[in-house]
């Protein structure tokens, strides 16, 4: 799966839209981020997103950033390897252990 993401302009009538990315989906459907941080591990750089859905909102979406010909756009791509998103992931709780309620499953 390769999400393009579109930009979205900043406003200045609500901060919170600086942190709001748009991806598409497989299917073209628009969805909305929130961007929670960007991590780099073992020479590549991931994002962890938040579903700005109710639904969704109780766990991260981890996609690697992948270099494209154009400036304008970045690309993610899911991450199949089990090992690096456990990786990833605890780097990113133990930057955010002090903002977020984690629960080991």
């Amino acid at each position: 799966m390769n999400d393009d993401v579109k930009n979205v302009p900043n406003s200045d009538e609500s901060e919170e839209l600086d942190n709001i990315i748009v991806l598409n989906d497989e299917n073209g459907d628009e969805i909305e981020f929130e961007f929670l941080d960007l991590i780099e591990y073992e020479g590549e750089e991931y994002v962890v997103l938040l579903p700005n859905d109710e639904e969704d909102a109780d766990e991260v979406v981890i996609l690697k950033l992948e270099d494209t010909d154009s400036e304008d756009e970045e690309s993610y791509v899911s991450v199949e390897d089990e090992d690096v998103l456990k990786a990833v992931f605890e780097i990113f709780k133990e930057k955010f252990k002090d903002e977020f309620n984690f629960i080991d499953e």
